[in-house]
């Protein structure tokens, strides 16, 4: 049975009472999602899980075997969850101990006792910061023709991908596409006709974007990328891109292969990452893309490593 999804703005609340848990989570639970913890371990465990979705982390101070501050510093440490903004809980009044904790990185103090409305508050102040900041993060990492990613979070992507295949022994498959003859279609039709014409393609190859680890890049002009971490069927999934480009018919009465508007890809699939460099990959593609480009474009040029 599918449960529906809950969109609201997700806290977890890391605490060894459990009667502090249930009360901040009955506090708190009508206005967002809240995750319950009740130790270190545990709280890593759900922020690295829910990396992509938790907003803010209530987290008790004084835990046995693992601090708040032992937790901050996991937190900060992985690039999944460094950027998860922490309130710590405490039931110390010392100064210095809120000014360590703040300079380890923590958003803000509630002491205990708690007092509702003012953990209210600042967990709402919070929020609003999270949430501001992911927004300003996603439109830092789009191209803001297409909708696709742009260059700079397909690098960071691609990074990612890279070292997780290379730890993991899974296959990194990685696309490069080219419009044909996209200085001749602009000149016959104009550059908001040649947008019109980027954001089709753009949005066909994202409709072969299938896997949550898949990402679709525009990376140049008329340049784009498909990322396939873990998966050795991008052969096909691009083949059947670049024929639904064709399907679309946009017309190209310029072009020298045909009447309609066409890509060239070039195409990797790496098993073995400690043969070849990051850089290599993506030297390996662009070569690729020319050879389909010199055999007369609207073609795909693939290479599998052995």
């Amino acid at each position: 049975m599918n449960l529906p999804h809950d969109d609201r703005p997700t806290i977890l609340v890391v605490d060894d009472e459990r009667l502090n848990r249930n009360a901040l989570a009955a506090m708190l639970g009508l206005e967002y999602r809240v995750l319950l913890a009740k130790d270190g371990p545990g709280a890593l465990v759900h922020a690295q899980r829910e990396a992509a979705q938790l907003q803010l982390i209530l987290l008790d101070v004084s835990m046995p075997g693992m601090s708040g501050y032992e937790v901050l510093g996991a937190l900060r440490a992985d690039e999944r969850t460094a950027g998860i903004a922490v309130i710590f809980i405490t039931g110390q009044s010392d100064d210095a101990a809120e000014e360590y904790g703040l300079n380890l990185g923590a958003a803000d103090y509630v002491s205990k006792p708690i007092r509702p409305a003012i953990v209210r508050v600042r967990v709402r102040n919070q929020i609003h910061l999270a949430l501001q900041r992911r927004a300003l993060e996603r439109l830092a990492q789009i191209d803001g023709l297409t909708g696709l990613a742009n260059r700079r979070h397909f690098d960071a992507q691609f990074e990612r991908a890279w070292r997780r295949c290379e730890r993991t022994g899974c296959p990194l498959g990685l696309a490069l596409v080219d419009i044909d003859h996209f200085k001749q279609y602009n000149d016959r039709y104009g550059h908001v006709q040649g947008d019109e014409a980027l954001r089709a393609v753009a949005q066909t190859l994202q409709a072969h974007a299938r896997r949550p680890d898949d990402l679709a890049a525009r990376i140049g002009g008329e340049e784009f990328t498909l990322l396939m971490p873990g998966d050795e069927s991008l052969v096909q999934r691009i083949e059947d891109f670049r024929q639904a480009v064709v399907a679309q018919a946009i017309a190209h009465a310029d072009s020298s292969v045909g009447p309609t508007l066409t890509v060239s890809c070039g195409l990797v699939v790496a098993r073995q990452l400690e043969h070849i460099t990051p850089t290599g990959l993506l030297q390996k593609a662009d070569a690729l893309l020319y050879t389909a480009k010199s055999q007369g474009r609207n073609r795909t040029v693939a290479w599998t490593q052995s």
